[in-house]
């Protein structure tokens, strides 16, 4: 039976048909790995997803975490699906193999956890998390942090979250006033409170470990003085042994439209509840140097970003898959105009506009997948570059793509899920369906890991200017030999070519407009419209892509990627010109625009 939470066909396409996976076995670090161990991944990864992950999302749902002012409660399926995942050895995947990991290669991991995604993201958001906080300590901590921390997470003994944001400071980080007083024996005291802590508190393991943002007294004013430590739940002494409870309290729970069953916490550290030695504080761990924290949390959350964007897609995914399930079956209305009443009613697939629906659904999908498992193969060409100015160039690459890769899923794969919610008409918005939830669960995402604004921001504001522009005269000679690939081929590859050409040509052009305008208030008002036109042109290129891997290849499989290809550069590109056109002319109504007047 076909799964609706992912297509393994598709999956099988992007990895070995389109990104060339395989070709990573000739690489050192891949060596001892083959298609088989590859495919053993993937059907693990959906066994494991449709029998612990799937059968409980509902119930994630409707029965959010509680708080009775001493314990969080969760429901039990969600630790004994954890308790398979970390059996399986999937958290330590893409590990190195003396940390107990596989060395799977980066992409095949992301393909692998888009199960887990698709078929439960609340419960799927712890391993998420603690991933992401080991990969942190691996990169910028010491073999105190690895041996007391990281090997736990990685063993799903302990869990791992991010605490950056703060009630007063939200997505201003350079506001945050938790501060962290240091210590003789060269520990530091926390004190502060941190909002939206996915995971914060709960029993599902013996420990958390919290990452922390914070301020040293006496350091740089804003971002440059902020510093980032390890803040453990329970202490940890030099054996490995859990000793006291940290003073780290939870305040309270946050109730959310979606994602229920991630339990979202405010934690305070420092409220009083303990104090060793006679000093008042939550005992933390400095990670790195003094006040480089933000330098260092951006490892983790350009990494988060990047898994928000496959959160997005495999939700996107699974709403498109259920929706065609229902398209296919679902009869209502006939064929003839004017309709004959004895005539059979046919499935409503044969509709037109709900073709179009499910088309514009599986461009999306398919295409966040895509452009998010891409974005994974580059991953894997930074660990393996064979020269430090290859690593240099694929850095490039993957840095003006994460912005992309964040927000497009999080915005037109929501889409997917309302257009999914539509497909079903009066019982898409039931809960007796699973797409309402789909699209409650993805609305988390514009937000998640840094807002649409934020991202738009990022964007302009550094990634296109960045070294003079080289990040986007990478991602510019990418675009280009497919262009020429394309054109080589003729036809209608040819004329999708040209189309992009020109979009692509276009938006450099107006780019480099926006800045010789020296109004860098006006260039950046509408860089949520540049963002937005700017993901929708690497949507072009990514479809143009998939296009090409299916040339001359017969079967409903392909010919269904090429349709979609086609809508999209019929249905979405086009898009693009009038966003264009608005940022050519460093519109400020946006800026114009007073406060007494809304």
């Amino acid at each position: 039976m076909r799964s609706t939470l992912l297509s393994r066909r598709d999956l099988d396409f992007l990895l070995y048909e389109w990104l060339n996976t395989e070709e990573l076995i000739k690489r050192e670090r891949y060596a001892e790995h083959s298609r088989e161990t590859f495919d053993a991944a993937l059907e693990l990864s959906e066994q494991l997803a449709t029998k612990y992950f799937a059968p409980h999302n509902k119930l994630n749902d409707s029965n959010e975490p509680t708080f009775d002012g001493e314990r969080v409660t969760l429901i039990p399926e969600i630790g004994r699906a954890l308790d398979a995942f970390a059996e399986a050895g999937l958290a330590t995947a893409a590990m190195d193999y003396e940390l107990g990991g596989t060395q799977l290669p980066v992409t095949v991991s992301q393909a692998s956890y888009a199960w887990f995604q698709a078929a439960n993201p609340g419960t799927a958001a712890y391993p998420f998390l603690t991933m992401a906080n080991a990969n942190l300590l691996l990169a910028h901590g010491g073999p105190e942090h690895i041996e007391k921390f990281v090997r736990p997470m990685l063993e799903g003994r302990f869990f791992g979250t991010m605490c950056l944001s703060e009630p007063q400071a939200g997505s201003s980080l350079a506001d945050i006033v938790t501060r962290a007083e240091p210590q003789a024996d060269g520990t530091y005291r926390l004190f502060g409170t941190k909002m939206w802590i996915s995971g914060g508190d709960h029993e599902l393991g013996e420990n958390i470990v919290h990452l922390v943002l914070a301020k040293i007294p006496g350091g740089p004013a804003g971002t440059k003085g902020i510093s980032l430590f390890v803040v453990p739940r329970f202490l940890v002494d030099d054996g490995g042994t859990l000793g006291e409870r940290n003073d780290v309290a939870l305040a309270g729970l946050n109730h959310k439209m979606g994602f229920r069953g991630t339990v979202n916490t405010v934690l305070n550290f420092g409220e009083g509840r303990r104090q060793p030695g006679g000093a008042p504080g939550a005992i933390g761990y400095l990670v790195g140097e003094p006040h480089r924290g933000l330098t260092y949390m951006f490892h983790m959350m350009n990494e988060a970003r990047i898994g928000v964007g496959l959160i997005a897609a495999a939700l996107g995914y699974t709403g498109y898959l259920e929706s065609l399930d229902y398209a296919r079956t679902r009869t209502q209305g006939r064929a003839k105009l004017p309709a004959d009443p004895a005539s059979p009613q046919r499935p409503i697939i044969e509709h037109a506009d709900v073709k179009r629906m499910l088309l514009a659904q599986k461009a999306y999908a398919e295409g966040a997948l895509a452009l998010v498992l891409y974005c994974a193969r580059l991953v894997d060409d930074q660990r393996t570059a064979d020269s430090e100015e290859d690593r240099h160039a694929v850095t490039l690459l993957l840095d003006i793509l994460t912005p992309i890769a964040k927000s497009w899923p999080s915005q037109w794969c929501l889409e997917a899920n309302s257009l999914a919610i539509q497909v079903l008409g009066g019982y898409g918005y039931t809960r007796e369906y699973n797409v309402e939830q789909h699209y409650r669960d993805n609305r988390l995402n514009p937000i998640h890991e840094g807002t649409h604004g934020i991202q738009g921001l990022d964007l302009l504001g550094r990634k296109v200017t960045q070294q003079g522009g080289a990040s986007l005269l990478a991602l510019g000679g990418r675009i280009d030999t497919t262009i020429a690939t394309a054109r080589a081929k003729g036809d209608e590859a040819a004329d999708l070519a040209d189309a992009l050409d020109s979009s692509w040509q276009r938006l450099v052009e107006v780019t480099a407009g926006m800045f010789a305008s020296g109004d860098i208030e006006a260039a950046l008002a509408n860089s949520s419209v540049y963002l937005e036109a700017f993901g929708h042109i690497v949507l072009a290129w990514i479809w143009l892509e998939q296009f090409l891997a299916t040339s001359d290849r017969p079967g409903d499989f392909y010919e269904g990627k090429r349709h979609a290809a086609r809508f999209f550069y019929h249905f979405e590109l086009p898009k693009t010109a009038p966003a264009l056109d608005l940022l050519a002319d460093l519109d400020t109504t946006t800026v114009q625009m007073r406060d007494t007047w809304f």
